[in-house]
């Protein structure tokens, strides 16, 4: 008996035209890999900055992925299981510093802190101090722009790992008290094991916000992937060259993910019975 061919509904007719937008970006950049160029500019860049872009992107995402999951892991942890005045607001207020973009950040923190910013002109008020007998940091580098990430992209981690805090880790925490455990080795052995993918997650969304970026490295003076793009296209006229570190990227990101999973092994991570349990917060 012949059978009828399956129709395509609305829903999955508009899933596929999602899809298909959402391919499309990255099959042009495919596309222009072999158009645009005539390898001239690869071959430069692999000469002169290419190991810089990669030296200094490998170095942004290591920082923003420590402090990250550090600041995000620690907020979240704070707020879902320590009382304190004002707990309520800090959960949410927490969260607003993804509202603002990391280039508005850096352009702020750069007004306040350089040498003739409010903090540093109080400095030399106060200390009568003169332009050579006192070290301050410089934000427009590396540092600097790891630490803007850090700040505007903590919250995926906080979201992410307070979730799984109050929805997972609440009914372990109480078989480990039960045990004897106390709350740090409750936290270490429980909570964040249990915790991790969220974590992950997290990391992962703040680590590809990084690497997207433009405004901020390019304002810092930071040599990465972003900008080397952009220069390779618009300065260089190069589509196929920025296409090429384009791709490269995307393998980069591709290889943290894949990274992550396998040192997760045949781990598998679930809470059919403990789900939801809540536990008293300690002040």
């Amino acid at each position: 008996m012949l059978r009828p061919a399956p129709s395509i509904n609305g829903i999955a007719l508009a899933a596929l035209l999602a899809a298909a937008l959402v391919a499309a970006p990255l099959l042009s950049v495919a596309l222009n890999v072999f158009v645009g160029g005539t390898g001239a500019t690869w071959a430069h860049l692999a000469d002169t900055v290419l190991p810089d872009y990669v030296v200094s992107s490998l170095v942004l995402c290591a920082v923003v992925a420590i402090g990250t999951a550090a600041l995000g892991v620690g907020a979240a942890w704070l707020v879902t299981r320590h009382e304190f005045a004002g707990r309520a607001a800090f959960e949410w207020l927490l969260v607003l510093p993804l509202a603002m973009p990391a280039y508005v950040i850096a352009y702020a923190y750069t007004d306040l802190l350089q040498y003739v910013g409010p903090v540093q002109s109080a400095l030399r008020r106060a200390f009568g101090w003169s332009h050579g007998d006192y070290w301050f940091p410089d934000v427009r580098s590396l540092g600097g722009a790891a630490a803007m990430f850090v700040l505007v992209l903590y919250p995926y981690v906080y979201l992410l790992a307070r979730t799984a805090f109050l929805e997972r880790a609440g009914g372990m925490i109480e078989v480990g008290r039960s045990l004897g455990l106390t709350p740090w080795r409750s936290f270490v052995r429980l909570s964040l094991p249990l915790a991790r993918p969220a974590i992950a997650a997290g990391v992962a969304l703040a680590l590809m916000e990084t690497l997207a970026d433009y405004g901020t490295v390019a304002y810092f003076g930071v040599q990465t992937f972003t900008t080397g793009i952009y220069r390779a296209w618009f300065s260089l006229g190069d589509r196929a060259a920025a296409a090429q570190l384009s791709l490269a990227l995307l393998a980069f990101v591709v290889a943290v993910l894949a990274l992550e999973r396998a040192s997760r092994g045949r781990s598998r991570y679930a809470d059919a019975t403990l789900r939801g349990r809540s536990v008293a917060r300690v002040p």
